[in-house]
């Protein structure tokens, strides 16, 4: 699905947390996967974004990497 939105984080990153908290806040439905949790979900993170640094947002087919607010 097209503008399903995931969020891969790590526990303890307070972009991650900022991340989440807007997407709570505006009613945007979000499925979380810690990259902390398994190595396929780190190489996932990886593969999207080019880079091992969190947040990877996924929305709507585009990847971004961090967290500036809105």
């Amino acid at each position: 699905m097209s503008d399903e939105v995931i969020i891969y984080t790590k526990p303890g990153c307070p972009y991650c947390a900022a991340a989440k908290e807007d997407f709570t806040r505006r009613g945007v439905k979000f499925t979380e996967h810690d990259v902390t949790s398994d190595p396929a979900v780190k190489e996932e993170a990886i593969s999207r974004a080019g880079t091992a640094f969190v947040p990877v947002i996924v929305e709507g087919g585009k990847v971004t990497v961090g967290f500036g607010g809105s």
